[in-house]
């Protein structure tokens, strides 16, 4: 990251953010606006240049940020993030998770269930709370599992899981096989008024899958999932959704047919939403043809049809939100034949120059791009975050749109460098994160 600095302590006082450009979509606010945040939240929003010197000296801690030439925006929110602790320490913990994290403008970031031990009871929901208390430099909300030990047999106590904190319930990594007992989960999680974020991908179809099915992988000599492993159990968990009333939410949606399908039951006034990843929308699985374990992960990227369907997705509002799957690995999980290589890659630190390249292209406007990341991701799990409005916590981004970069995977936050984009030239640099008005990270 070069002079980028990740701030571990920092005192909660005065902070004027002036003469940037502040894009606030919920609040359809985009101009020259200045934000002041006061013991954590957000306290004024002020015609830019209005805030006379005379401010200072009534304030012990006052701090301003010059961000002339720069976004103003709400941190963004993640719905879809390994953390990889408790029990995968090795590959990523909650401290340089959340570094990674704040280093990509999000403030707030939902992790996955899928540690060792799961995060199926209340005791691993708060020992991942303490640690992000103690260690984290961003917001952290856990998801729960689905299934005790993610094993499709038994479902876990989600009343307890939501009690403790957690926010959504999936069995994420693994695809809940049994359609009864996915029935009985949504029914249950119904109760309590939980999201079911499904990993849709038919397991019998995908046997040693490792990466799509089709014209690529067969000149690779590679096993490749065809998209109805993907369609398949979209279609099933939405007609289980339609069933039980449940509020469904669709994680890493890759192919035509899964935006179809969400389309169709949205149309239908179902409760159910969608993400995708900024790696399936930029990459198709051409992309495998270097053998590069960084390009395998589950779903697998996807034909260039299915990339454009994703983007007209994002157009036309299907698809609600974007969340990076950050999927840390270490090198002694990538570095072997591409078979034996885990799914999955980092996310978090690329998130918004990929999404802003479809603002580039004209694909999407860069409101588009902040809601996407903000107020609508936080919305689906029932989150207060996402927004400037007067009274919200201060958890904000500031950007340069325009600033071209080269990734530099060594150079992440992250404790993992596993990324596909490793030496892509890109546009969008996050300069400051601020979670709770405190300064976490700076460029």
């Amino acid at each position: 990251m070069g002079a980028s600095k990740i701030r571990r302590k920092m005192k909660m006082g005065t902070l004027l953010i002036t003469n940037g450009t502040l894009i606030d979509p919920k609040n359809k606010k985009n101009g020259k606006w200045d934000l002041l945040i006061e013991n954590g939240v957000v306290k004024d929003i002020l015609k830019s240049g209005s805030v006379g010197a005379g401010l200072k000296p009534a304030h012990k801690n006052f701090q301003v940020i010059d961000a002339k030439g720069l976004v103003v925006a709400p941190g963004f929110v993640d719905l879809h993030t390994h953390l990889r602790e408790p029990g995968f320490e090795y590959k990523e913990t909650i401290e340089t998770g959340t570094a990674s994290a704040a280093a990509g403008g999000f403030t707030s970031v939902c992790c996955m269930a899928n540690t060792n031990p799961v995060n199926d009871q209340a005791s691993i929901t708060q020992y991942i709370l303490k640690q992000a208390k103690e260690k984290g430099l961003v917001n952290v909300f856990p998801i729960g599992a689905v299934t005790k030990g993610l094993e499709g047999k038994e479902l876990s106590l989600m009343g307890e899981l939501k009690k403790a904190g957690c926010v959504a319930v999936s069995d994420d990594g693994k695809t809940v096989r049994n359609a009864q007992l996915m029935r009985l989960a949504m029914e249950y999680a119904r109760s309590f008024d939980l999201p079911v974020i499904t990993h849709a991908i038919d397991p019998d179809l995908a046997e040693r899958g490792v990466m799509s099915e089709g014209s690529m992988s067969t000149s690779l000599g590679l096993r490749g999932i065809p998209n109805e492993a993907e369609d398949i159990i979209i279609a099933r968990d939405i007609y289980l959704a339609q069933l039980t009333g449940a509020r469904l939410h669709v994680a890493h949606v890759a192919t035509r047919e899964g935006v179809e399908l969400v389309a169709k039951a949205k149309k239908k006034g179902l409760s159910i939403t969608c993400e995708v990843t900024p790696h399936h929308f930029t990459l198709t699985d051409d992309a495998v043809s270097g053998y590069d374990t960084n390009t395998k992960m589950a779903p697998p990227l996807r034909s260039e049809e299915d990339r454009r369907a994703l983007i007209e997705g994002l157009r036309d509002g299907t698809i609600d939100a974007i969340a990076t799957d950050h999927a840390p690995h270490a090198l002694i999980d990538k570095e072997v034949e591409y078979d034996c290589a885990c799914f999955g890659i980092v996310g978090l630190e690329t998130a918004l120059a990929l999404s802003l390249k479809l603002v580039e292209s004209k694909k999407l406007k860069i409101e588009d791009v902040i809601s996407l990341l903000t107020w609508k991701a936080a919305s689906i799990v029932g989150l207060r975050k996402g927004d400037l409005a007067v009274g919200a916590d201060a958890d904000v981004v500031i950007f340069d749109p325009n600033q071209a970069w080269t990734v530099q995977a060594s150079a992440f936050q992250s404790k993992s460098k596993n990324s596909p984009f490793d030496g892509m030239k890109v546009k969008g640099r996050v300069k400051t994160t601020i979670v709770s008005g405190k300064i976490v990270y700076t460029m």
